[in-house]
Parts: C-alpha cells; sequence; structure tokens
C-alpha cells in the first residue's frame, strides 16, 4: 500500500489517507485487508475508528484507489451515515480476533471449599 496524500482534518477530527494499492496478478484486497492496512500504517490508530471509502479498481490493472478516514474517537465517527456504521459492524464482528484460543483447564481451584 502507498501512501499518496495524507492530510489532518482537525475539524471533523480525523486523518484523512489517500492509497493506492498495487496488487498485480492477485484479487483485489477486501475493504477489511484495507482497513487492516491502513492501521497499520497510522501511528496509534484504533482499528474499529477506521472507515474505507471511494474504493476504485480500474479494469484490466491491478491498481485499487481509496480513501482510509481515521477518527480520533467514537463521538467524531457519528458525521458518517448510518449504513457506513452498520457495513463496518458487521466487517468488524465478523473478523476473528489473531490471539490463540484460552486453555479450558486453567480453574486451579480443585473443586473443594
Amino acid at each position: 500500500m502507498e501512501i499518496i496524500d495524507r492530510k489532518e482534518n482537525p475539524l471533523l477530527n480525523r486523518v484523512e489517507i489517500e492509497f493506492r494499492w498495487n496488487h498485480e496478478g492477485a484479487a483485489t484486497p477486501s475493504r477489511a485487508d484495507m482497513l487492516n492496512a491502513v492501521a497499520s500504517i497510522e501511528p496509534g490508530s484504533n482499528r474499529d475508528l477506521i472507515v474505507i471509502k471511494d474504493v476504485n479498481t480500474r479494469f484490466g490493472m491491478g491498481s485499487t484507489t481509496g480513501l482510509g478516514l481515521v477518527y480520533a474517537d467514537k463521538e467524531s465517527m457519528k458525521v458518517e451515515p448510518t449504513y457506513i456504521h452498520e457495513r463496518f459492524a458487521e466487517m468488524r464482528a465478523a473478523e476473528p480476533e489473531p490471539e490463540t484460543p484460552a486453555e479450558e483447564s486453567t480453574d486451579a481451584s480443585g473443586g473443594e471449599e
């Protein structure tokens, strides 16, 4: 992922990142992939406060452009329409955490009281 432009927008309390993703010979990256890439590029960003918009893939070329909006807090995100909140809520709920599952045998009490 290549950053084309990065703007601080203090009025809306967000950072706007225009990007280009070259994926020659591979499938178009998903919004979730783009969201994770923007989160890794912007230091201190919270994955739950990022919105990906204006995604455009050129026909016949392995290049996709888009806009990542990194909000500072949940209150600032209220400027986004309801359908955007619903789209990203489903995306975040469907994506599993990369952590390993917790062990079931962690109970050290022995069952006696």
